[in-house]
């Protein structure tokens, strides 16, 4: 089953551990949202989508290359990180892959340090997030997902 996961993270590299931790144990094509505004997902069983969280939704960047590459009826799946994560935070994500009949597999989520607007105040949430459980936590997840094929 070829696998790829698109992803933004753009301030701590915080989503990128969960990313990079995934695709070092098994043969994932990891598409970075950040450097192309779109690429042809067509050729893949599985997707997974995943984003750093600004203000309750996945980055805009990430949601616009959603809106130019996913593809109708594919497998999804989503993963984020955020200072104070809750499971919503896909909403828009999600939205798109229905409009697109996407079958939705689910949805890991865990903190990740932040520092945006108002938080950097204060230094900051979630410091040393995410940890090494929560990576084993993503890794599980996607290990999951690729189990119930």
């Amino acid at each position: 089953m070829k696998t790829a996961i698109v992803y933004v993270s753009a301030h701590h590299g915080n989503t990128k551990k969960l990313v990079d931790a995934i695709s070092k144990r098994t043969d994932v094509v990891l598409i970075n949202a950040d450097e192309t505004d779109r690429a042809d997902l067509q050729q893949f069983d599985y997707i997974g989508f995943a984003s750093g969280v600004a203000y309750g939704r996945y980055y805009p960047q990430l949601l616009s290359f959603m809106e130019c590459s996913l593809p109708e009826h594919k497998n999804v799946f989503f993963m984020h990180t955020a200072g104070n994560p809750m499971e919503n935070y896909n909403a828009a994500a999600k939205a798109i892959a229905d409009a697109r009949s996407c079958r939705c597999l689910g949805t890991y989520f865990c903190k990740g340090y932040d520092t945006c607007l108002p938080i950097m105040l204060i230094d900051g949430i979630a410091k040393g997030h995410p940890d090494t459980e929560e990576v084993q936590g993503a890794w599980d997840f996607f290990d999951n997902i690729m189990k119930a094929g």
